[in-house]
């Protein structure tokens, strides 16, 4: 892979004539159900090596360094990976717009970028202090989020936008299940924490091989990228929001509803253990995972389809957005397992559709062709940012604010904005 020739030009979107280049071009033939299956395990592989750590075992871990301080230290480590991956997830995806290599752009960086957070992984089970912890989950995210920004780039590459509904829906049943497979890790490790990691670590590696092995990501000529430029490349990460304002909406309402689900779900180990008094904390995050997952499968592969046939994504984002807050205020004021229960299942309703027809949404209002690896990257700033963001708003609503009613219902406001911002993009009905 060459890296060294040439950024694309995000100031000037006529630099690279993309008529000239199928990776460039608009997609216009549908992408094959076996080509989609792939970008699926690409997804749960990712999920899985995400949230198993995150939902379970890095608060199991914390639990056996630090009982007394297991919040702040679960803060802390998850706080720093998601700080790290604001960085990688632009950066790579800017990195993969200009990779030159006879397997195309993406697809290097899902492979490297799996292989890291795979050995990073398996590194983390071993760790028995807070720095190593640290150290280890940052290398998972720098390569996740290599893998994560090249596999979402490929979708506006290759997909249609009349296809981009159900396959957004497809992938948003994919990341579920790579959710429900770290809860269910979770479950059966039985709280040995290291064998977790282990399963999350394979769980990825595997996940990555169907896409590679078919992966249709047409090579980028050379004659097509300008000569590299450090300032040109840094400054391409700023996207103007009075040059492209639905852009800057749109990353706005992500970035609002994903801190809203954040709130809602950071501490959920801690709810079922502390506040609810469950006999089985890992056990209750892989039910409420569980009915989560379900109702995001079916809701996602619904709501994407329905939003391509009546050509309208607006209204399915606020709707769900809408739900997504409902959730937080279920879990708000009915703290016990039953309310726990129908939380999850909301939640579920909501999220399943929003990821499918906000993802969709997204790959709408791009600014540039040449730079969609880049552009999807700085969106996907919007799902990591929550994760520096969320747990220390947490911790505060925990520790000083009043607990969990003000942490849910906090969740809820923030979310329900989100809904209310999608009103401001007008290039998309």
């Amino acid at each position: 892979m060459s890296l060294s020739d040439s950024p694309a030009s995000a100031q000037d979107p006529g630099a690279v004539p993309a008529a000239g280049h199928p990776a460039l071009a608009e997609p216009t033939t549908k992408v094959t159900p076996r080509w989609i299956m792939g970008l699926v395990l690409v997804n749960v592989g990712i999920n899985a090596a995400f949230f198993g750590p995150i939902n379970v075992f890095i608060g199991q871990q914390a639990i056996s360094i630090d009982p007394g301080n297991k919040e702040a230290i679960l803060s802390l480590v998850t706080g720093c990976g998601a700080a790290v991956s604001l960085v990688a997830n632009p950066l790579f995806g800017a990195l993969s717009d200009r990779t030159v290599s006879g397997f195309g752009r993406r697809a290097p960086w899902v492979l490297a970028g799996a292989v890291l957070a795979t050995a990073a992984l398996l590194a983390m089970s071993g760790a028995t202090i807070v720095a190593l912890m640290v150290l280890f989950w940052c290398l998972v995210q720098l390569g996740a989020n290599a893998a994560y920004a090249s596999i979402t780039a490929a979708v506006p590459d290759r997909v249609p936008v009349l296809q981009r509904g159900g396959v957004g829906g497809l992938a948003a049943m994919g990341q579920t299940a790579g959710i429900l497979l770290g809860a269910v890790f979770g479950a059966v490790v039985s709280g040995n924490f290291m064998v977790g990691y282990w399963l999350c670590a394979g769980a990825l590696l595997f996940s990555v091989l169907p896409y590679l092995f078919h992966r249709n990501d047409p090579p980028l000529p050379r004659e097509a990228r300008e000569p590299f430029n450090l300032r040109s490349f840094a400054r391409g990460f700023w996207i103007s929001p009075v040059r492209h304002p639905d852009f800057a909406w749109a990353w706005l309402t992500r970035f609002l509803v994903n801190v809203g689900n954040q709130l809602t779900i950071v501490y959920l180990l801690f709810f079922l253990r502390d506040i609810i008094k469950h006999d089985d904390p890992a056990l209750g995050v892989l039910i409420l995972t569980g009915i989560y997952a379900l109702m995001v499968m079916v809701t996602a592969v619904l709501a994407g389809p329905w939003s391509d046939r009546t050509g309208k994504r607006k209204p399915f984002v606020i709707g769900s957005s809408a739900t997504i807050a409902m959730a937080a205020l279920i879990m708000a004021f009915f703290p016990v397992w039953p309310g726990a229960l129908v939380g999850a299942a909301v939640l579920g309703i909501g999220f399943g559709a929003y990821l499918a027809v906000d993802f969709a949404l997204l790959t709408q209002v791009l600014p540039q062709a040449i730079s969609r690896g880049k552009d999807m990257g700085v969106i996907n700033v919007a799902n990591s940012l929550p994760q520096v963001f969320a747990p220390m708003l947490a911790f505060v609503s925990l520790t000083y604010l009043g607990g969990y009613v003000t942490l849910f219902t906090t969740a809820a406001v923030i979310g329900l904005l989100g809904a209310v911002f999608v009103v401001k993009i007008k290039s998309v009905a």
